[in-house]
């Protein structure tokens, strides 16, 4: 047997998708899979580190970073359609009200290599004076705290956070999604995605890359099983209709491929970062088959 590492996130949509290969649903043949979890930030340091794995869920925005390393895989991803992660701050503060307000704010973010950060520097423009205050992800809640607390003046909210931050108290300021729509002509935005070792080699790349799209197949095929094993698991959702609306968005069709619409976005969003000195480019994309 062949053993191949997948790190992903722990949020809803990264185990959905691996939920047939985490409890054997699939026949994988000469492979067998283990599969870690880790905060977003923490998996993008991981990517470029020794310890590696074979299968690495990673920012989008970080990819660049370790292409030498790693193809992206065709399937996988997480792309806003006209959403995305949020801008939030306490309304009751009234520290920040606009876009123009968070170009000297201090501003809570996820990780300074993950995707919000990238498109939300794009939204800033090149002359802002905002200062990033790093929130750990977990426990979700951490990040609202800062908020209310006055530890910073809003928070770049990701992943279930996006769904629930009404709940904790806070506004939206800005939904880089529906940005990123405004300014593309309705691209969808590349959060986050999937990519996969070069030097394991074409034919199990290959053959890797087919049992992944089939847990993730299992998955839209059962989601209702999946769902309800979700909700067993624990997550920051707290009902299966939230998790549900929660996969609408971020576990659907174009996580079992991104398309050309999808692939176009992911171009799109290196050639404005580079265009912006975010990015050192060009940028190429080499996906998986």
């Amino acid at each position: 047997m062949t053993t191949i590492r997948i790190s992903c996130s722990p949020d809803a949509d990264d185990l959905f998708m691996m939920r047939a290969l985490l409890e054997q649903r699939i026949d994988t043949g000469p492979y067998r899979f283990e599969i870690g979890t880790s905060p977003t930030d923490a998996l993008n340091r991981l990517a470029a580190g020794k310890e590696a794995p074979e299968v690495i869920a990673l920012s989008i925005a970080h990819y660049p970073a370790v292409s030498d390393r790693y193809l992206l895989l065709p399937h996988g991803g997480s792309l806003g359609e006209g959403y995305g992660p949020v801008v939030v701050s306490d309304p009751t503060a009234q520290r920040v009200g606009s876009i123009a307000d968070l170009r000297t704010a201090t501003i809570g973010v996820p990780g300074l290599t993950t995707t919000a950060w990238l498109v939300l520097r794009l939204i800033l423009g090149p002359d802002h004076q905002a200062r990033p205050v790093v929130i750990p992800i977990e426990p979700p809640s951490r990040i609202f705290e800062a908020v209310r607390d006055g530890e910073v003046d809003a928070g770049l909210v990701i992943h279930e956070g996006r769904l629930t931050f009404a709940d904790e108290g806070t506004v939206s300021v800005v939904d880089l999604g529906v940005w990123w729509a405004e300014q593309t002509g309705g691209l969808p935005l590349p959060l986050g995605g999937n990519a996969i070792r070069r030097d394991l080699g074409p034919e199990v790349v290959a053959e890797v890359s087919d049992l992944l799209r089939q847990s993730i197949a299992h998955g839209l095929e059962h989601r209702d099983e999946a769902i309800a094993w979700l909700m067993r698991r624990g997550t920051a959702l707290g009902s299966e209709a939230q998790i549900g609306e929660y996969l609408d968005m971020y576990a659907n069709q174009r996580t079992l491929d991104y398309g050309p619409e999808g692939r176009q976005g992911v171009e799109e969003l290196f050639r404005r970062a580079v265009a912006a000195d975010l990015l050192q480019g060009p940028v190429e994309v080499e996906w998986a088959s």
